[in-house]
C-alpha cells in the first residue's frame, strides 16, 4: 500500500490537460489506500472538479486543516485509522464537508452504522464511475441546502434581533414623542391660559385697587365716626335726648351694629387683599410680572422667603432643616424665584401644618444650581400627580388656595430654562427638584417687563 501527498498523481502535462477552464471549483478529496483507485477516481473526477488525494486519516485530516473542502470520498478499510474514524473526525470538526464512503464490505449494520454516524451515502466497490459521479453531485446539492438552510436561520435570528431592537426604538420613540407632545400640549394651554389671564388681570386690576384703597378710607372714616359717637354717649345731654337717642340704639342694635361694621371692614378688605393677589398671580403667570434680570445669590432669597413665612416656621410645629453648599451667583430674575421659593415653601408649611419636618437642600450640578425643598406630610396621591401643575387646580378648600402656585412655580422655572420635578409618596412626604442654569441671558419678551413678581401659596 503506498500513499501520494496533495499533488496529482499524474505528470504536471497530463494533469493540465484533464482540467477544464470551466471546471467547478468546488473541491473533493478522495481518501483511499489504494493508489491505483484513487487515480481512477481522481482522472474521472477531476474533469468536473478540484481534487487531492490522500492515501490515510493523517493525510485526509493534514489536508482538511489546509482548505475547505466541499466532499471527502474516503475508504472504509485504511491502514492506521479507518474510514469510520475519519467519518467521526470530520462531523466533529469539518461540519460543511459531506463524506461518501465506498468500500468492498457489503454488510448491512456496516451501512446503517455509517449512516447513523453522518455519512451522505454509502457506496460498495467496485462501482461505476457515474453512480460516484451523481451521488457526488447530490451531496453537493444537499450541501447547498444544508448551507443555505443554516445560513437563512442565522439571517433570520439576526433579522429577528435587529427587530426586537426597532421594535424597542420604536417603543422609545414613540415614549419620547407622546412625552414631546405632552410638553406640546401643556405650552399651547399655558399660552392659551397665559392670554386669558393676562386679558383677566386688566379687567379686575383697576376695580379692585378701588376696593382696595376705599376699604383703607373706610375703615378710617368708620374709627372716627366711632369715636364720634363714643364722644355723645359720654357728653352732658338732656333726659329726653338720651331717651331719644337710646330708643334710636335699641332699633338699629348699636352694640351689635357697631362690631359688625368692624367685622365687615375687615372681611372686606381681606377680600380685597385676595382679590389683589389673585389679580398679581395672573399678571405674573401671564409674563407680565417680570424684575431687572441679574446675578443673584439663591440662598438670600431663599433666607429673605422663609422670613417672610416665618408665621408658619416659628409656630413650633415644623422643624426647618438647611443645608446649603457653595453656590455661584446664579443669572435670573430675582422676584421671579422668589415667588418659587414662596409657593414650594408654602406649600411644604401647610403639608405639615401638624407637625413634622421641612428640608432645604442645595447643591452645585455642572452648569446648574439644584434646590431640594422636602416636606414629610401628607403627600400627593397618584391620581392628584399628574395635575399638580395645571393652573387653577387646588386640593386645598374652598378660600385657602387659588390654584395657580404651582402653574407660576412651573411658568417662572421653564422661563429660566431650568427643570422642576416632584416625587412624593402618601402619608410619607413630597420633595421638589428645581433645576436652574448658572449661566443664562433673558429673552426678548422677558426683557420688555419689569414689574414685580406676586406671591401665591
Amino acid at each position: 500500500m503506498s500513499s501520494t501527498s496533495n499533488e496529482s498523481p499524474l505528470s504536471p502535462a497530463t494533469a493540465s490537460s484533464l482540467l477544464s477552464e470551466e471546471k467547478d471549483e468546488t473541491r473533493i478529496l478522495i481518501v483511499d489506500d489504494d493508489e491505483a483507485v484513487r487515480n481512477v477516481f481522481y482522472i474521472y473526477l477531476s474533469e468536473r472538479y478540484r481534487c487531492s488525494t490522500a492515501g490515510n486519516f493523517d493525510e485526509a485530516i493534514a489536508l482538511l486543516q489546509s482548505e475547505e473542502y466541499a466532499v471527502v470520498l474516503s475508504d472504509m478499510i485504511m491502514p492506521g485509522r479507518s474510514g469510520i474514524e475519519l467519518l467521526r473526525e470530520i462531523n466533529a470538526r469539518f461540519l460543511d464537508t459531506a463524506v461518501i464512503i465506498v468500500s468492498g464490505i457489503n454488510r448491512t449494520q456496516r451501512v446503517l452504522d455509517a449512516i447513523r454516524l453522518g455519512a451522505y451515502d454509502y457506496l460498495i466497490k467496485p462501482c461505476e464511475l457515474d453512480v460516484i459521479g451523481m451521488t457526488i453531485e447530490r451531496a453537493l446539492e444537499h450541501r447547498a441546502l444544508v448551507r443555505n438552510s443554516r445560513q437563512y436561520k442565522i439571517d433570520l435570528e439576526r433579522s429577528n434581533a435587529e427587530l426586537r431592537r426597532s421594535k424597542a426604538e420604536i417603543e422609545r420613540r414613540r415614549s419620547e414623542l407622546e412625552r414631546l407632545q405632552a410638553q406640546i400640549v401643556h405650552a399651547e394651554k399655558m399660552a392659551s391660559l397665559g392670554q386669558l389671564a393676562a386679558g383677566v388681570a386688566h379687567e379686575l386690576n383697576n376695580p379692585a385697587g378701588f376696593i382696595f384703597g376705599n376699604m383703607e378710607i373706610l375703615k378710617e372714616c368708620a374709627q372716627g365716626l366711632e369715636r364720634l359717637l363714643n364722644f355723645y354717649d359720654t357728653a352732658s345731654l338732656t333726659e329726653d335726648e338720651r331717651a331719644k337717642a337710646a330708643l334710636i340704639k335699641d332699633e338699629i342694635d348699636y352694640a351689635i351694629t357697631l362690631e359688625d361694621l368692624r367685622s365687615i371692614i375687615i372681611d372686606c378688605r381681606d377680600g380685597a387683599e385676595r382679590i389683589r393677589d389673585v389679580v398679581q398671580n395672573l399678571r405674573t403667570f401671564s409674563h407680565l410680572g417680570e424684575a431687572e434680570f441679574k446675578k443673584v445669590d439663591i440662598h438670600e432669597g431663599l433666607d429673605s422667603t422663609l422670613r417672610l413665612l416665618s408665621r408658619y416656621y416659628t409656630s413650633g410645629n415644623i422643624t426647618l432643616r438647611r443645608e446649603y453648599s457653595l453656590l455661584p451667583p446664579v443669572d435670573c430674575y430675582a422676584g421671579q424665584l422668589n415667588q418659587v421659593w414662596m409657593n414650594l415653601l408654602a406649600n411644604a408649611a401647610h403639608a405639615v401644618k401638624d407637625g413634622g419636618e421641612v428640608t432645604v437642600k442645595t447643591k452645585h450640578e455642572g452648569e446648574s444650581v439644584v434646590v431640594t425643598i422636602s416636606d414629610t406630610g401628607c403627600g400627593i396621591q397618584p391620581e392628584t400627580m399628574k395635575r399638580i401643575f395645571d393652573p387653577f387646580f387646588t386640593t386645598k378648600p374652598v378660600g385657602e388656595g387659588t390654584g395657580l402656585g404651582l402653574s407660576v412655580t412651573y411658568s417662572i422655572i421653564e422661563r429660566h430654562k431650568g427643570a422642576i420635578s416632584v416625587e412624593s409618596r402618601p402619608g410619607e412626604g413630597t420633595t421638589f427638584t428645581i433645576s436652574i442654569p448658572v449661566d443664562s441671558h433673558p429673552t426678548e419678551e422677558q426683557s420688555d417687563t419689569n414689574t414685580e413678581p406676586a406671591y401665591v401659596y
